[in-house]
């Protein structure tokens, strides 16, 4: 459902899950929508009440006047109310009488309306907004709108030509990244882990090439250093280039021979001089900040014993797109091995509000320093963070159940050992019977099923899993 809604409206849903936290609610009802819908006035919803003579402002005061303050939960779901679910599904009709493949803050205005019993419907009523004024509204917008770059007045409406240059603007003027490295997640702010999934998500829905008037200030060059070898990190790479009409170079440990022929520091400078960025999969993350340390140009860590940023978007990414917005109410189990995986979700989930609880076996725990650094960030953003050993209490009641193989690359000595460990690990049917009904399954692969995972589970979670690779 989520992939049809523009960022404005997810935004908007995210920001109605706060609104009913702020009034002391653990759900949302259609008046937290309604809030969360006016709470940027550049919104379209926004300028639709604005040209019907309805302030976002007036509207706030009107249902802050009704709405008693509650002493809701800390840290309770924040789920839809079934009215608020109504809105929903009456603005995914708005949208098919419109024509229109998207979802935005227009169509979540129409369906407030529609839907009278509410408190959003009632106060818009009140203000005398109909829904026949709004479709008027939304129809000459978008009859006006037929220029390849969209209007200001439908500036929100649709993941194309309009977002694309949006975005794309936004991601050239950006400080938050503009000439950074991507070393670890600790040295990243909520902004920028927000920016790389909303740019993430208008790529996938758009072929950029065939964008008329776009042009990203994207690096032409990428240099990929691979002590590892890699299926989906050199072709999601290479492709990621080729596709934004740049070009990636591999270079494997033959041809660097990094730390025996040459230093990684030499390595840096040198690769400095022909490339624009430089991409690293290593066996030990020293590597990473020595190169980082040296390089003139931006590095990405892609993969290191301790970390696996890269890998934590993609979780979140998928995750958000068969869960809807992050934030608080969204749970992940994480299954097994406490490793840079786990490291790097630690970090992620806590600075986007995620719940994250893992079961690792005695001795195969995540690092201390990771688990203090995500739980001073979940401090500030009221996400949970739970460590333990025992699987089902770590997966009760959870949205996302996640695994990774047992051993990993370089730990082919410990197979035998670790199998033994882990075998009560398992992401099997009877596990995920304590996650909640819907719940996905999540693995950054490769997969050995019949030991981190069933063959049941993995089949029938297969496709959410090739979504995140």
């Amino acid at each position: 459902m989520w992939q049809r809604f523009t960022e404005r409206s997810r935004r908007a849903v995210f920001f109605a899950q706060e609104e009913a936290g702020r009034l002391g609610t653990n759900y949302v009802h259609t008046e937290h929508l309604l809030l969360g819908v006016i709470r940027e006035h550049d919104t379209l919803a926004s300028r639709i009440l604005d040209r019907l003579g309805v302030s976002p402002d007036r509207v706030r005061a009107e249902i802050e006047k009704k709405v008693e303050l509650a002493d809701g939960r800390l840290g309770a779901d924040m789920q839809l109310t079934p009215r608020a679910k109504r809105v929903v599904d009456l603005a995914f009709d708005e949208a098919r009488l419109l024509r229109n493949d998207y979802i935005g803050t227009e169509h979540l205005l129409m369906g407030l309306v529609r839907e009278r019993e509410g408190l959003a419907g009632r106060v818009l009523t009140t203000f005398g907004v109909g829904i026949e004024q709004l479709r008027a509204h939304v129809q000459a917008l978008q009859d006006n709108d037929t220029s390849p770059s969209r209007s200001a007045a439908a500036g929100e409406s649709r993941p194309d030509d309009q977002r694309a240059a949006e975005v794309v603007r936004r991601l050239n003027e950006d400080s938050n990244w503009n000439g950074r490295s991507l070393v670890s997640l600790a040295d990243v702010s909520i902004d920028q882990i927000r920016s790389v999934l909303d740019a993430a998500r208008l790529f996938k829905a758009l072929d950029h090439n065939r964008t008329p008037g776009v042009t990203w200030n994207y690096p032409r060059t990428l240099a990929m250093i691979f002590e590892k070898p890699s299926l989906r990190t050199r072709v999601s790479f290479e492709a990621a280039m080729a596709h934004l009409g740049g070009h990636a170079i591999h270079l494997g440990p033959n041809d660097i021979g990094m730390g025996s022929r040459e230093s990684a520091s030499d390595v840096a400078l040198a690769l400095s001089r022909w490339v624009d960025v430089i991409s690293a999969r290593v066996f030990k993350h020293e590597t990473v900040v020595e190169l980082a340390a040296h390089a003139t140009v931006p590095v990405i860590n892609a993969l290191s014993d301790r970390e696996h940023p890269v890998q934590a978007f993609a979780d979140l990414l998928t995750l958000e797109e068969r869960k809807g917005p992050l934030g608080k109410g969204v749970k992940i189990a994480y299954i097994g091995d406490g490793n840079n995986v786990l490291h790097a979700l630690l970090l992620a989930c806590a600075k986007l509000g995620v719940h994250l609880s893992a079961a690792c076996p005695e001795g195969y725990l995540p690092d201390q320093n990771y688990i203090d650094l995500a739980s001073e960030s979940a401090r500030l953003t009221g996400s949970r963070i739970d460590i333990g050993t025992d699987p089902p209490v770590a997966a009760a009641d959870a949205d996302c159940v996640y695994t990774d193989v047992w051993t990993s690359m370089g730990q082919e000595d410990e197979q035998v050992a670790r199998l033994a460990v882990f075998a009560p690990y398992q992401v099997n049917s009877v596990l995920m019977a304590r996650a909640n009904p819907d719940a996905i399954v999540l693995h950054c692969l490769p997969a050995h099923c019949g030991e981190e995972n069933s063959e049941e589970v993995y089949e029938r979670h297969r496709d959410g899993i090739m979504d995140q690779a």
